[in-house]
């Protein structure tokens, strides 16, 4: 594979993973145009690492303060029990569906193409939608509040959905506002990105050549380039602007790719 088509993969991975498009529906969907394929479907899990780095990167500061304050804190204490409640369903459904998920729901653009266009017209539904928010701080969130935006996040097992997307709607239909929602997700990105690329690595290591691991690096450094610019600037965004261009972006890559299953019989 050429390393201007590693670079471009990469830095769709960045760009997409922490706003509500679903990145491994835009991986999967390009890669099938590019006629890219990696062993396992390792690459589009593993370069996840570059957009996790990027995510810890920035709330490097948030990150210690919370670390300091979890011992004496009871709202930090909520918070973590939150995330962990938040990431427990994924992590199980995702472990047991992880060969299915892999070999079926990856290999259909179909699929895809379907939940991004439905995904969109949720998006664009929710956005209209006059919500009264009971919170507006991270640390506010209830654990049980927590465990059902968890709940929401297993949607996105299936490409296409979005985990970020899943989440935050999950979020706002449970009483956050939209940078809390947005916010919430971020934090549970970072065990449930970081178990799906542990668990991906263990499952796959024995069929990555020393090529393979190049190209991962090489998709992880442009992924950790642009998941640091999107993720210092896209809360503010969302908290101006909303959920719609969101959606009409997801409508307007599903609809090209239902267009071009219609157009090519391309694989189902």
């Amino acid at each position: 594979m050429p390393t201007w088509q590693v670079i471009l993969l990469g830095l769709i991975e960045g760009l997409t993973e922490y706003i509500p498009v679903s990145s491994t529906g835009h991986l999967l969907l390009v890669e099938r145009v590019l006629g890219f394929t990696s062993p396992g479907r390792t690459f589009e899990v593993l370069i996840q690492l570059g957009a996790i780095l990027a995510l810890l990167t920035v709330y490097a500061a948030r990150l210690w303060q919370l670390a300091r304050a979890l011992p004496n804190d009871p709202r930090t204490q909520q918070f973590v029990v939150g995330i962990l409640l938040a990431f427990l369903p994924a992590a199980v459904i995702g472990a047991a569906g992880h060969k299915i998920i892999k070999t079926i729901f990856f290999e259909s653009p179909l699929l895809i193409s379907s939940m991004l266009v439905v995904g969109g017209i949720i998006l664009l539904v929710v956005d209209k939608m006059s919500f009264k928010p009971r919170y507006t701080d991270v640390l506010d969130l209830p654990p049980s509040s927590a465990f059902k935006i968890g709940l929401c996040q297993c949607l996105a097992l299936i490409p296409g959905v979005s985990r970020s997307g899943s989440t935050i709607v999950g979020a706002l239909f449970l009483g956050a506002d939209k940078r809390t929602a947005a916010e919430f997700s971020f934090f549970l990105a970072m065990p449930t990105m970081t178990g799906a690329f542990a668990y991906d690595l263990y499952k796959n290591w024995s069929v990555l050549s020393v090529d393979d691991v190049n190209k991962i690096a090489l998709g992880f450094v442009a992924a950790f380039i642009a998941g640091v610019i999107v993720v210092r600037y896209v809360l503010d965004f969302i908290k101006a602007k909303g959920l719609s261009f969101f959606g009409w972006w997801r409508l307007v890559v599903g609809g090209i790719g239902l267009g071009a299953i219609y157009i090519s019989g391309m694989g189902m």
